[in-house]
């Protein structure tokens, strides 16, 4: 790995446009993007389970108590060390163990997304990402934010060199991740 690449962890709420964030950078910058979600998502579809909050937060626990606390962690590592992409994006950070091998690479820093959370519920109610999405209540919605693996969130994004807030457009979302990339 050279030392020109620049690894970003993005953490952030459940809706608060960590995705969105990615896919601009991805457009723009030519960033390869990895997620914490990915290897859950994989082991998901082989197993004919569906691709529901709950079943990801099921398994990435089950998976966590089993093997490791960090297993994701070092998966997402080991495919940041493998990639030559000079600008990588690690999505989705949700414990303090998810960053623990990547803070060991050089040109790692974290940023936070935050997004009112109101927004961020009817962000979800739209964007389609889970098949349970679009049909979550707001009850549902506050209550899968005090799951296990959301409460880590905030005390992470305490920790970011930067934050956006992306309350707003798409092109104040873009002006601040343009100015981060500067």
């Amino acid at each position: 790995m050279t030392n020109s690449k620049k690894i970003i962890g993005i953490v952030g709420e459940n809706a608060s446009g960590k995705t969105t964030a990615t896919e601009y950078l991805k457009q723009k910058y030519g960033a390869m993007s990895f997620r914490f979600s990915d290897s859950l998502s994989d082991v998901l579809v082989r197993l004919h389970l569906e691709t529901t909050r709950a079943n990801f937060q099921k398994l990435s626990t089950v998976l966590r108590q089993n093997f490791s606390e960090d297993l994701l962690s070092k998966v997402i590592a080991e495919d940041v060390t493998a990639s030559d992409a000079p600008i990588i994006i690690t999505e989705g950070v949700r414990r303090p163990s998810d960053i623990e091998y990547l803070q060991k690479l050089p040109g790692f820093f974290l940023i936070a997304i935050r997004a009112d959370e109101k927004i961020r519920y009817e962000r979800l109610l739209t964007r389609g990402e889970k098949p349970d999405d679009a049909m979550k209540t707001w009850e549902q919605f506050v209550t899968e934010g005090q799951q296990e693996s959301e409460q880590k969130i905030s005390e992470i994004a305490a920790t970011a060199g930067v934050t956006i807030d992306n309350s707003g457009s798409f092109d104040d979302l873009y002006r601040q991740l343009d100015k981060l990339c500067k």
